[in-house]
């Protein structure tokens, strides 16, 4: 028997900017190309050479920086949180940890960074989770994050 294989569930620009407060120039995603509820979800930041943090992260080579990689892999989860729970007034996710973060390969104006997210573990508000940035399916960096629900 075949199995039938579903629809990615996208998620578009406008409706990110309904799920993250965060706005221009910080708001480190562009589109969501599919996702499953508290499980999974995978994501793309596209890397201009307008991005305003290379007029100094550095201007004769410019690199994304490492803590806004993290930063747009935090944004990712943010958005499966958001997908995955409904939030009472006032309550917001908040980026909570970092551990085991490698930087394997910079990354450049022009590149595409695909943003995958695989929770862990999830307790009292918690989420542990992995994730990974690649570019041209090379892995750039990996780490275990972790974000906390909280009242803002």
């Amino acid at each position: 028997m075949e199995q039938q294989s579903r629809e990615p569930r996208r998620i578009e620009t406008t409706e990110i900017m309904a799920l993250l407060p965060h706005r221009y120039p910080f708001l480190l995603v562009d589109r969501v190309l599919d996702f499953e509820e508290g499980k999974w979800i995978t994501a793309i930041k596209n890397i201009s050479v307008n991005e305003p943090c290379f007029t100094g992260h550095f201007p004769e080579l410019p690199i994304f920086p490492g803590v806004l990689i993290m930063e747009s892999l935090a944004q990712t989860m943010g958005v499966l949180a958001f997908k995955t729970h409904q939030l009472e007034g006032g309550e917001i996710f908040y980026f909570a940890g970092i551990n085991n973060a490698r930087f394997k390969k910079p990354v450049l104006p022009g590149d595409q960074m695909k943003l995958h997210i695989e929770v862990i573990k999830e307790m009292r508000g918690v989420i542990r989770f992995n994730g990974v940035a690649t570019v041209d399916g090379t892995v750039v960096c990996e780490a275990e994050l972790m974000c906390a629900r909280r009242k803002s």
